[in-house]
């Protein structure tokens, strides 16, 4: 590779024997939409309609949850804020919504809120966060919308902070299942919340709507959504062993049928697919080139174990390579991303994480680096 290369180096590992894998059928389902993801690596194990806009209902919820837990964790918000019920998101009792019954111009601890969110479901206690967050519902939703900007919800764009009915509303079962990762991962103080089963608030106790909870002790969360438009909805994850799956599904036609479409999904999932350490963290994967520096070059690793959910018995299928970034320049700080680890089955990538610097390259002196910029030029001259 000569010194006007634009591309980043690529540095094959030795790999494992490879051969053509036939990915296991998953189930067909009776719903409008639904995503099987592995929480680790972020793969889609099976899809239907993935990418399809679709109203979300209360799932919606799980964006203004995750706004809320991520304020009180920057310190923002704190678990004891009092928090007003306004008129205008006071709940009246009808049947037409789920409501955590505040009482007009009562308060609420912004944690009382926030599990009236995520447990409860209600409508009244999104909106009174969204007008303490933002001043207005209205306002909260921009944030709302930057923030799925910002993790990756690509096809999702809210009107409201409730998930109630509203003209461009929508979201898909990818990017809830995204939004998910990011609650379970960024808001893990927090995540224990959608696993209970019940909150009491002025007297009124409900239950949490997730049938899985009280039938599956691996599902911890998420959330549940219905309305006409919508039918009845479910982000669900689970835990069992090493490997945490999330699914997603959009449009069944009962409570009973979402909650057994989960269970079959989340069976052929653990049944048909393994998590394999492909690589642990801390271990020198490489030595790169490293210009101007005290050294000469750099050792490069993972900071994290690197795991890979695949179909059962392909372990043998993986191939691996290091992508490292051409022309790495001192000072380099330890842990200083310089490239991906990527994994790939069947010549497809599965997974990836990024490469760092195992340790710190110090700048060097005047006339050292002076070398360095002849050599480059030279270099660049052929």
């Amino acid at each position: 590779m000569t010194g006007k290369s634009a591309l980043a180096a690529l540095i094959l590992l030795p790999s494992l024997s490879y051969a053509a894998t036939v990915l296991p059928t998953p189930p067909e389902l009776n719903n409008k939409s639904y995503v099987l993801m592995d929480y680790e690596t972020g793969q889609i194990l099976a899809a239907k309609n993935e990418n399809e806009k679709l109203a979300p209902a209360s799932m919606t919820k799980m964006m203004t949850s995750f706004i809320i837990e991520q304020k009180l964790l920057s310190g923002e918000l704190t678990e004891d804020e009092k928090v007003r019920m306004n008129e205008s998101a006071w709940c009246r009792g009808s049947s037409s919504e789920s409501c955590m019954y505040v009482p007009l111009n009562g308060t609420a601890t912004a944690l009382e809120m926030l599990r009236g969110i995520i447990i409860q479901s209600g409508n009244d206690a999104s909106k009174a966060m969204a007008e303490h967050i933002a001043g207005n519902e209205g306002t909260f939703v921009h944030i709302m919308n930057e923030e799925a900007k910002k993790i990756g919800m690509t096809n999702t764009q809210f009107m409201n902070s409730t998930g109630m009915p509203a003209e461009g509303h929508y979201s898909t079962a990818k990017d809830m299942a995204t939004l998910a990762k990011h609650i379970i991962h960024d808001s893990s103080k927090y995540y224990p919340l959608y696993s209970e089963k019940e909150f009491s608030f002025n007297g009124i106790k409900q239950g949490n709507r997730n049938a899985l909870l009280y039938t599956d002790p691996s599902v911890d969360g998420l959330k549940t959504g219905h309305t006409n438009e919508a039918g009845y909805c479910l982000t669900t994850s689970a835990k069992r062993g090493p490997m945490r799956l999330i699914s997603v599904i959009f449009g069944t036609q009962s409570m009973n049928e979402r909650a057994s479409q989960t269970r079959e999904l989340l069976a052929w999932g653990y049944a048909n697919f393994e998590t394999v350490k492909v690589q642990p963290a801390n271990q020198v994967l490489a030595k790169s080139k490293i210009w101007y520096g005290k050294d000469s070059d750099v050792q490069i690793g993972l900071a994290e174990n690197f795991n890979v959910t695949m179909p059962k018995g392909k372990a043998n299928a993986i191939k691996t390579q290091l992508v490292v970034q051409p022309k790495l320049t001192a000072p380099l700080q330890k842990g200083q991303v310089v490239g991906k680890f990527v994994a790939t089955l069947d010549g497809k990538v599965i997974a990836e994480k990024p490469l760092v610097a195992l340790q710190a390259v110090e700048e060097a002196g005047f006339f050292s680096r002076m070398i360095d910029h002849i050599k480059q030029f030279f270099a660049n001259l052929f």
